[in-house]
């Protein structure tokens, strides 16, 4: 015998006030009416998440875009330290990187 499904919100708010009434455990509740116990507890899972949006404010949040710092890039080696800028020239940093290379 298959179990008759919840037909809508109102039905469903009504079978979980009954079955909270009855002191039953869900489960314990549907099969005794006759119902699916996981069509009920989908229902109670959907009307209590939408509860918990509808008691919540909706919250304004301004965003600023951050001024970007220019990228830079440190090179350590030992004691040794180069910094470089994001525009940086390739051949100047590969002949700073043998001077340090020989240090």
């Amino acid at each position: 015998m298959s179990k008759r499904k919840i037909r809508d919100e109102g039905d469903a708010r009504r079978c979980l006030a009954d079955q909270m009434v009855s002191g039953l455990p869900l489960a314990a509740w549907a099969a005794v009416e006759g119902i699916d116990g996981r069509s009920l507890n989908s229902w109670r899972l959907n009307l209590a998440r939408r509860g918990q949006q509808q008691g919540a404010a909706p919250r304004m949040v301004e965003l600023v875009a951050a001024a970007a710092a220019p990228a830079k890039y440190t090179i350590r080696c030992g004691r040794l330290e180069v910094e470089v800028g994001e525009g940086f020239d390739q051949d100047t940093l590969f002949r700073l990187l043998q001077v340090v290379a020989a240090c």
